[in-house]
């Protein structure tokens, strides 16, 4: 599906890979922030002494920060444009790196995660927002996956280099080195960042107010679609990677450390190999969007009820298959943004992305409590066994049908909306036809 594009040509040149480029490292580093508890969460319940319940509530409280600032950021955003905003949030990040390296305490590590979450919510629909400017409308898809890979690089140094720093020289060494990342990233930003190329007008402010604003662009079931993509697709592999992947391997499928770090960085490699092919596609055929986030919905589902179904520990095959397969997620994800891009003029963009941004956290947020909860509900200390793990897991399965649902609900909307601009969507038979017909008419001419 799609609708007319509203954003600028842009100029796709070599100052708009320079701003990409800082784009990509605000967004690496922004995941590097976000991720860090997800190979520290065993040492966090030695270090606090505490429950997963309670480290779980760490990362929950966080998300629920970063989910909360998410429309108030992107009113922010649609008023003062991406550097500032971006520089903001990694400022931010990086403040609540240092109270988490510093935190003896539960209460105190709480607050270091809320302050992180808050700055978080600040940089990824930011960094979306200034593509449309710097690049041709074409090439925004295929631009907005490279700039995903980003955080798969950011995963990649939370899981390996990070997982090293906190096991071999300790928790504050390890959380003051990337606050230190995180601020030196907010400065550069500052310093070279530009929301526009030269002589290019900014996109007109909302004349609305706020609530007017957000609500227009809640409406729009394009927008919807785009939320229910990104629930679906990315909160099965932020769960996995944020917080209750390293522990479930480990603890669970009986997996070494080194391996599951491993396991873990696939998430990013897979993605990184998917994202750009997932754009080409979106690019050449974007009115099968849709068919392409319930194919990277199901890449992710199946492998999960066959591990969650497997008589005893999972072979390691099925379990490299369980992070292949959640890693497409997030570029699938991805596409849930250029719903919002393509459905929404461009002054209302950052209210937009900020719509869709809230589908995943959302249900990420359900997702790492609620397998807390169980897990302790499950055991009496803090050695879960695998049955524990796979009944919390389990809880994974609803609410990827929740997303499911909201989807072809949203889906038929936007798709009667597209049919009132005279945009008709053809059903499959008749669009492999029209492929087949202008194949055949090109092998034709060749000859």
């Amino acid at each position: 599906m799609t609708a007319p594009l509203t954003s600028n040509p842009g100029l796709g040149g070599r100052r708009a890979w320079l701003v990409f480029g800082l784009g990509v490292a605000a967004y690496g580093t922004a995941v590097l922030g976000r991720t860090s508890l997800g190979v520290a969460g065993l040492t966090a319940v030695e270090h606090f002494n505490s429950r997963a319940s309670i480290i779980a509530t760490f990362v929950v409280l966080q998300l629920l920060v970063y989910t909360a600032m998410q429309i108030p950021a992107g009113v922010l955003l649609d008023r003062f444009g991406s550097r500032t905003m971006v520089t903001i949030g990694l400022a931010t990040m990086g403040v609540g790196q240092f109270v988490m390296a510093l935190a003896d305490s539960v209460p105190v590590a709480i607050v270091g995660r809320m302050i992180l979450g808050a700055g978080d919510a600040f940089v990824f629909s930011s960094v979306i927002r200034l593509l449309p400017s710097w690049f041709p409308p074409r090439r925004v898809p295929i631009i907005t996956q490279l700039v995903g890979l980003s955080g798969q690089a950011g995963q990649i140094v939370s899981a390996l280099p990070f997982a090293w720093l906190l096991a071999s020289r300790g928790w504050r060494v390890a959380f003051v080195s990337i606050s230190v990342v995180a601020l030196a990233a907010a400065a550069g930003t500052w310093a070279v960042l530009r929301d526009r190329p030269p002589g290019v007008p900014p996109p007109p402010r909302p004349t609305q107010g706020a609530r007017a604003h957000v609500r227009a662009a809640f409406r729009h079931p394009g927008t919807r679609l785009g939320m229910w993509t990104h629930w679906t697709t990315s909160f099965a592999p932020m769960v996995f990677g944020m917080m209750w992947g390293y522990p479930y391997l480990t603890q669970a499928e009986g997996v070494p450390g080194p391996t599951a770090s491993l396991l873990i960085g696939l998430l990013a490699v897979v993605g990184a190999v998917v994202g750009p092919v997932l754009g080409i596609l979106v690019q050449r055929h974007p009115l099968r969007r849709s068919n392409l986030v319930l194919a990277m919905v199901a890449a992710g589902l199946v492998p999960w009820v066959s591990v969650l179904l497997w008589p005893g520990p999972a072979p390691l095959w099925l379990l490299v298959l369980l992070c292949a397969g959640l890693a497409v997620g997030g570029p699938g994800s991805a596409i849930g943004f250029d719903f919002a891009r393509t459905f929404n003029p461009a002054h209302r963009l950052g209210a937009a992305n900020a719509v869709v941004n809230l589908g995943g956290f959302t249900a990420c947020v359900i997702a790492t409590q609620l397998i807390g909860l169980i897990l302790d509900a499950a055991a009496d200390d803090s050695t879960y066994s695998l049955a524990d793990f796979r009944l919390a897991m389990a809880v994974q399965i609803p609410l990827y049908a929740v997303g499911i649902v909201g989807m072809y609900r949203a889906r038929a909307r936007a798709r009667r909306v597209l049919a009132a601009q005279g945009s008709i969507v053809p059903p499959w038979r008749e669009a492999l036809r029209r492929e087949w017909r202008s194949r055949t008419r090109s092998w034709s001419r060749d000859r």
